[in-house]
């Protein structure tokens, strides 16, 4: 897959067959529209393009967002090659880009720089300054433009019911069940192992310690997780503590894996941890001890759900 870091960067020489949107988690819906993409392009006479933007557009243009998203840049760009797409653009989102009219949009990009043949695109989907622009607007401009547009259904959209928001609650609610399904994989975290208090070396449950760099990345509700990674090769399966640390008076919210049957040093490497269930709510116990007797327990229970597989 090609990555291009704005639209001015694009080159191709072939026609485009495009989409475009934030594709936050890239989830069933969205690879509804991406599937279509590449079925369009299995000829070689065009090109798949799916263009998409950084910063999410909330977060420039509402002052006060706090949206977290489902995928860093760089989680997003794997999930977008693994699904066959030719060439991505991630195009810087501010104000200025904002400003563009929908005429502007369509005939200096989609025609003059992307050269489309056709538009792959929700029947939701707004465009242009202040979204006012439409799918029937869409529609003319190709007929002006010469291009195609197909339009994703109400009824294929309503098959599935999805949307990044209903994900986004989901894993906030820590309803791993709901969020995968829609997700059509299971979510996902990606940072580096930092070294922590090392509290769970004198209970025999060593922690790796997860550091995420990007502060937008969505993390779970609290609590207890099942979990899975790819660790020098292989696939290890543990459970994760996302929370204070209350039994230990913990100020700052940490993540903590403890892999099964895993001993090798992880400090400073990058890892994935992918949640399969939610086990129970971050508690305080008394002592340390009785933390111990509760991490034997959750144990039993993860390996009792994983053993069903």
């Amino acid at each position: 897959m090609k990555i291009f870091h704005s639209i001015n960067d694009f080159t191709s020489t072939k026609k485009t067959i495009l989409t475009l949107g934030t594709f936050d988690g890239v989830h069933i819906g969205h690879k509804k529209i991406l599937n279509k993409l590449t079925k369009n392009t299995e000829n070689e006479k065009y090109e798949s393009l799916v263009l998409t933007f950084f910063p999410h557009p909330r977060m420039v243009l509402q002052e006060h967002s706090d949206i977290k998203l489902l995928n860093t840049i760089t989680e997003k760009i794997d999930l977008l090659e693994k699904i066959g797409i030719e060439n991505l653009v991630i195009h810087p989102f501010d104000e200025t880009f904002s400003r563009l009219t929908a005429e502007e949009f369509v005939s200096t990009i989609l025609v003059d720089r992307f050269h489309i043949q056709k538009i792959i695109i929700g029947h939701d989907h707004r465009f242009g300054r202040n979204r006012t622009a439409n799918i029937d607007n869409l529609i003319a401009f190709g007929k002006q433009y010469d291009f195609e547009v197909e339009q994703i259904s109400v009824q294929e959209i309503n098959d599935i019911s999805v949307s990044s928001t209903k994900i986004r609650n989901a894993l906030l609610e820590g309803d791993m069940t709901l969020a995968n399904e829609y997700l059509g994989y299971d979510y996902f975290l990606t940072g580096t192992v930092i070294q922590g208090k090392q509290l769970g070396r004198t209970i025999n449950f060593p922690t790796a310690n997860l550091k995420i760099e990007e502060n937008y990345k969505l993390i779970p509700k609290n609590g207890v997780y099942i979990v899975q990674s790819i660790l020098n090769e292989k696939t290890v399966f543990g459970m994760m503590n996302i929370g204070f640390n209350p039994t230990v008076d913990g100020q700052n919210q940490s993540i903590e894996i403890h892999y099964f049957d895993f001993n090798a040093d992880l400090y400073n490497q990058e890892i994935r941890v992918s949640i399969l269930q939610r086990i129970r709510s971050e508690q305080k116990f008394e002592s340390v001890n009785l933390l111990k007797e509760q991490l034997e327990k959750d144990k039993t229970t993860a390996l009792a759900y994983l053993n069903k597989f």
